[in-house]
């Protein structure tokens, strides 16, 4: 969808053109970008030199609160830039690249021809809107994005935190801050950022505006190499900010699994607020074996609460998930019907036409069961099958999500398939040289007294013929039907259907059996449609701005909590165990096809047909 570029001109304030379409938040591509990311590199690199030049020259006796004393060198100096000094290591804020260090020496200065005098008014040179450190008003939230530097952050976290920021779900005075072990300023930051969004608006109004008021408010901090002292600056950064007013913080620990240890329990220890609520956000996956999740979970949960901690997975964000529950529980047509007693199976399909561009090092490790399965489509099935919660507070519909779960039969091998894609060109990234599964499909029970007996089938993967999120919910045959022989041999042409479509467009779509008009009876099987594109003239927000209101807001019915957690690892780590010990092969299949011939022999053994139609 189009949408409105941030301009590639580094200063003035960014520009956007015109545009009739609202967008989604997407990455800024062609020659603009680039050339902007060029300039925004040079900076960086300067500032970068500067500090290096700074650092060789300082003498060995110098200490860090030294720079309290250098004033007289530097009359421009405010106190509030000595204030920082001191608290960031003898690092100001203000960290562009026309700022000198006021610790340099005099003969430093007149090498790069400038009197000491001159050393400080460059910063006052810079916009101020993008470059002031000093906020206009205190934080009342912080937002931490511990990993700032990578894909996720860049990608999906800032440009949903801005999305929300410009909409008026964030606070005007929320503070923004990146985490990082790389060498960047916050002038790098706000580059990185800003390189990386568009206005995804309605109305676009103000949005370069609001764009400078986001950046203005956002700051990095340098981890180092030790997260205990990396969490210690960003903990005075942020208490900096915040000044004396009570301010809620949430971390982003957009981090590989390998360090979420570390990071979390050094957060624990140094970046906590006293004055507010902290919330931590985890990534999935989400351990890599039973035992290695409950590890993990025993961990964290030595140095914060269960309300605390909000396992993401941006899958769950979408309006599919969110109207199972608003279309089963608010129709009194579709509450009657939820249980075996007029339904037939239910279909889960997840899948993805790409292969590249998502999956990398961290699929390869994990493979699709961990990714895909233990969270989105076991959660998907626990937010259907569930007993309707006492209330819509997060932790009482997780309790009913955990009683599906720990109800789910044990998985057999000969109820599973495994597919992996064939590696026909140098594009297919390196997890199908090993034997990692890119496509599963299972047949699962739960064994209670609603859904005994009711096929749960699912299926999911990668480089498939489209992309596909959708739910179906196949009924019972009308018994004694008087019309199935109008319908000929196939009677599953008389079968009802609710879909619950995503993609490849969110639509809500019931089967029903109809008379074609005319003289005589002949009857046809058609679809009543709820098309959102045709039904709903609005933007749909991406799922990242929806999980993250939701922790603004301490709904947690979406994410794990560490029963769930557990009680999904006891699904599959058992099959998991059984592949692995068994060497079991994945069935080859090509890209762009519609996945492994075996899953439609299993769908038949549990009397289903999948509708790839």
């Amino acid at each position: 969808m189009a949408g409105i570029a941030v301009s590639a001109s580094p200063a003035p304030a960014p520009s956007f053109g015109r545009s009739s379409v609202a967008s989604r938040f997407s990455p800024v591509v062609g020659p603009s970008a680039n050339f902007r990311t060029q300039v925004y590199g040079l900076r960086c690199w300067i500032t970068a030199k500067l500090k290096l030049r700074r650092n060789l020259q300082v003498r060995a006796e110098d200490k860090v609160h030294d720079w309290l004393k250098v004033t007289p060198l530097t009359k421009n100096i405010t106190s509030r830039d000595a204030r920082l000094a001191y608290d960031f290591g003898g690092e100001t804020a203000n960290t562009s690249s026309d700022t000198l260090d006021s610790s340099m020496d005099e003969k430093s200065l007149m090498h790069l021809k400038l009197s000491p005098s001159e050393t400080h008014p460059p910063v006052l040179k810079e916009d101020p809107v993008l470059f002031d450190d000093q906020p206009e008003s205190a934080a009342s939230l912080s937002i931490a994005v511990i990993g700032a530097t990578g894909e996720l952050a860049r990608n999906k976290v800032f440009p949903a935190l801005f999305a929300l920021y410009y909409s008026g779900f964030l606070p005007r005075d929320v503070g923004i801050f990146g985490y990082s072990r790389k060498t960047l300023t916050d002038e790098c930051l706000r580059s990185m950022i800003e390189a990386n969004l568009t206005c995804r608006v309605e109305h676009h109004e103000n949005c370069d505006e609001k764009l400078n008021e986001f950046l203005k408010r956002t700051y990095y901090i340098d981890a180092g190499y030790d997260n205990k002292d990396g969490m210690a600056k960003l903990n005075s950064r942020m208490s900096h900010i915040e000044g004396n007013c009570a301010a809620n913080r949430i971390f982003y620990l957009a981090v590989p699994q390998e360090a979420l240890l570390d990071v979390a329990l050094s957060l624990a220890d140094s970046a906590q607020t006293t004055q507010g609520w902290n919330r931590i956000i985890i990534e999935k996956p989400f351990g890599f074996t039973g035992l290695s999740s409950h590890r993990v979970t025993q961990s964290l949960l030595s140095r914060f609460e269960e309300e605390q901690i909000y396992r993401i997975d941006h899958l769950l964000g979408k309006d599919l998930i969110e109207n199972l529950t608003v279309l089963r529980f608010s129709n009194l047509v579709f509450e009657p019907l939820w249980s075996r007693t007029y339904i037939r199976n239910v279909q889960v399909i997840f899948s993805e036409e790409t292969a590249t561009e998502i999956q990398g090092r961290y699929f390869g490790d994990y493979g699709i069961i961990r990714d895909i399965v233990h969270s989105h489509i076991l959660q998907t099935i626990a937010l259907f099958a569930m007993e309707p919660p006492v209330s819509l507070d997060g932790e009482d519909i997780r309790d009913e999500k955990a009683k599906v779960l720990r109800s789910i039969r044990k998985l057999d091998l000969e109820d599973i398939v495994l597919g992996q894609l064939k590696d026909n060109s140098v594009k297919v990234d390196r997890y199908t040289k090993s034997m990692t599964p890119t496509y599963f499909a299972a047949a699962l029970y739960i064994d209670n007294a609603r859904w005994d007996g009711v096929p749960f089938l699912i299926k999911t993967g990668i480089g498939l013929m489209k992309n596909r999120a959708e739910i179906r919910i196949q009924f019972h045959h009308v018994p004694g039907n008087i019309y199935r022989e109008r319908f000929g041999h196939d009677i599953d042409l008389d079968t009802n259907e609710l879909i619950l479509r995503d993609q490849p467009e969110e639509a809500i779509l019931l089967k029903v059996n109809n008379k074609v008009p005319g003289l005589g009876l002949q009857l046809d099987a058609s679809e009543l449609n709820l098309l959102y594109r045709d039904r709903y003239n609005v933007d749909v927000p991406d799922s990242y701005e929806h999980l993250l209101v939701d922790v603004l807001d301490g709904d947690s019915h979406l994410f794990m909590r560490s029963d769930e957690l557990a009680s999904a690892w006891n699904v599959l780590t058992p099959v998991i165990h059984e592949i692995n010990q068994n060497r079991i092969s994945p069935e080859l299949y090509e890209a762009g096809g519609r996945g492994p011939v075996n899953a439609y022999y299993l769908a038949a053994k549990h009397g289903v047909r999948w509708d790839d139609d």
